[in-house]
């Protein structure tokens, strides 16, 4: 049987989600289940427990083998889910236009989000991630893989850390053409060490640092952006390799 919105607004709420507050969203659709409308029911349930005071943002990315288009270029759904795709085209929804990091934001604070991304380092400290802890966002996981909390990526800005792996990457837009992107490594890691976003993330959550309960069927999991990062970053610094 479905879930219907209001069930799914009780157990958000219950969850810690902030009436008011900008959230950020990792869902496996199929983990959380049927839900009354779908992926676009999720969607307007996560509005419901925020408010028209909140605001609710998502990564989007892109599909990589077709010339970029900020508005009309699809989601890789393989690699993002199919309700950052459904979020990307909702009305209410702004996107920033940036062919390696699109961000998709819907409430009050998504001009601010989404505005003027920086071209290189685009998850570093001028990015949206950035601005996701200095308006003190929460993450929400439901059912997301342990490997996909993009807010590791600005943790690896931060930590004070040798010989970062770099990389520079070739885009194609559909406006301009040709445009080549440099960045941390965000697809292989900055050192070679196997998951240690997953690594991360499972000490963050056994010590105690998250909130965890149920919403539909799915495992949810809500982190504070600004705790995260300060418990993220120290980590990386004492576990990876070159760490001091």
């Amino acid at each position: 049987m479905a879930v219907d919105r209001e069930t799914l607004v009780s157990e958000l709420l219950q969850l810690g989600v902030r009436p008011g507050g900008l959230l950020m969203v990792h869902a496996s659709l199929r983990a959380v289940g049927p839900v009354d409308g779908g992926a676009v029911g999720l969607l307007h349930a996560l509005r419901a427990a925020q408010g028209e005071a909140g605001t609710l943002v998502m990564v989007l990315g892109a599909d990589a083998d077709e010339p970029f288009d900020a508005a009309e270029t699809e989601v890789d759904v393989q690699d993002m889910g199919w309700l950052a795709e459904v979020f990307r085209t909702q009305a209410e929804v702004l996107v920033s236009d940036h062919a390696a990091a699109r961000w998709g934001a819907w409430g009050p604070l998504a001009p601010e989000l989404v505005a003027e991304p920086p071209l290189h380092d685009y998850h570093g400290p001028e990015g949206t991630l950035q601005r996701l802890v200095d308006h003190d966002g929460q993450v929400l996981r439901l059912g997301a893989d342990p490997d996909t909390l993009t807010l590791t990526h600005l943790a690896e800005y931060l930590a004070d850390l040798p010989n970062k792996r770099r990389v520079r990457r070739r885009y194609v837009r559909a406006d301009i053409g040709e445009q080549w992107i440099e960045s941390l490594d965000d697809d292989d890691g900055i050192v070679a060490e196997p998951d240690y976003f997953a690594a991360v993330l499972a000490s963050f959550l056994a010590a105690g640092r998250a909130r965890v309960g149920t919403v539909g069927a799915s495992r949810a999991e809500l982190l504070d952006a600004r705790g995260f990062i300060a418990f993220a970053v120290p980590w990386l610094e004492r576990h990876l390799p070159g760490a001091k």
